[in-house]
């Protein structure tokens, strides 16, 4: 079993910035480096969608097209957070924020019905 918490939301204008972090528990050891993070976000009256992927091992990680960059994904080498880096905030980017873990993929990926765990979100509100 795997919890995930988000925090660091919060409401600013237009061209600010915002950290996101996702605390993770539950699950250790080095069959975990395979593991992939994300964030997905869901607007109001809109599907959830995909924003950024990073395997717990590193590589390159994978972005949306609406965030390259403007985003920055990355996580911590003891494997227990993940964070979002938000810069040049834009009024579309308001939404509800998870965190989500797939277990041990062969390749990232941007699909949400494919992550085993997610967090309950954090809130992100850009004003213009």
């Amino acid at each position: 079993q795997v919890q995930l918490v988000e925090s660091g939301g919060g409401l600013v204008e237009a061209g600010d910035s915002l950290r996101l972090s996702c605390a993770a528990s539950g699950r250790t050891g080095s069959r975990t480096s395979r593991d992939v993070m994300a964030w997905f976000r869901q607007a109001p009256g809109k599907e959830r969608e995909f924003v950024a992927a990073i395997r717990w091992s590193g590589g390159s990680p994978v972005y949306a097209d609406s965030v390259k960059g403007r985003f920055t994904i990355s996580r911590d080498s003891a494997k227990t957070a993940v964070y979002l880096q938000m810069d040049s905030l834009k009024p579309e980017d308001t939404g509800v924020y998870y965190c989500a873990t797939e277990i041990s993929p062969v390749s990232l990926t941007m699909y949400a019905r494919r992550y085993n765990y997610w967090g309950q979100g954090t809130q992100v509100t850009v004003s213009s």
